[in-house]
């Protein structure tokens, strides 16, 4: 039996409304997205799929404030950010979102805590508190004993998990991943996929876009983009409709 569940707005973390993104080109304007309308509930398990050229990356890119859409509301814990200033869009993802990345992007150079450290350049608090916060997220993920390795002594799965301590250190709502198990084999993805079980667990609102269907089939709901549009909205094996998606939460 089908239950739908109103959402307080104090459980609203995402909440998009007709966001449209497009490219000027010299004939006419690429739309990459299409008057799109999603809310993503506090501590939701989603997957973002599509072909190739769905939009997936430019939904990602402004659900995470790293672009702005062309037109569109974009309100993030209740608040209406679609017309943001880049700073202020910089100080939002410093707090509120953590990358995953599937190449990594960590730095070479740099030891595994001095990466994980990174994102609290921007807080203002010392050093030995920066260094206890790094710790503390490394551990988490089960690498205490890797504080000093460089990024090129560490295996793919290794690398991946300090890519998720980094996220973590500044303890954000949001776990924004993209393609977080792009580069890895079948057992480290179980792995890290296990990980992401945990952090949801937690209390993590987590948002994976992947074109891997075993991904997709992990996670509690599953978002489908073709032609910069949502396609389908399912749930708990209970698919929503396209026109009011954004409106339910669907329990089975």
């Amino acid at each position: 039996m089908e239950v739908t569940q109103r959402v307080s707005e104090q459980e609203k973390v995402i909440s998009l409304t007709n966001i449209t993104k497009y490219y000027p080109m010299a004939d006419e304007d690429f739309y990459a997205l299409k008057n799109i309308n999603l809310t993503i509930n506090k501590n939701e398990y989603i997957a973002i799929t599509g072909p190739s050229g769905s939009g997936k990356s430019s939904l990602m890119n402004i659900l995470g404030c790293l672009d702005h859409a062309s037109s569109g509301e974009f309100y993030l814990s209740g608040k209406n950010i679609a017309n943001h200033d880049e700073n202020t869009l910089a100080k939002i993802r410093n707090k509120a979102i953590g990358f995953i990345f599937q190449s990594f992007n960590l730095l070479p150079r740099m030891s595994v805590l001095h990466n994980v450290m990174q994102p609290l350049v921007y807080r203002f608090i010392s050093n030995a508190q920066r260094v206890a916060l790094a710790s503390e997220a490394l551990t988490r993920v089960g690498l205490a004993g890797k504080l000093s390795s460089l990024p090129n002594q560490l295996s793919g799965g290794q690398r991946q998990r300090v890519a998720i301590a980094r996220a973590l250190v500044t303890k954000p709502a949001i776990i924004l991943g993209d393609e977080p198990t792009g580069n890895l084999d079948s057992k480290t993805t179980a792995e890290i996929m296990a990980m992401f079980d945990t952090l949801h667990q937690q209390g993590h609102t987590i948002i994976l876009v992947t074109h891997e269907q075993e991904i997709a089939d992990h996670c509690h709901r599953v978002i489908r983009l073709v032609d910069g549009e949502i396609t389908s909205d399912i749930s708990k094996n209970v698919q929503h409709s396209e026109n009011n998606h954004e409106q339910r939460s669907l329990y089975a």
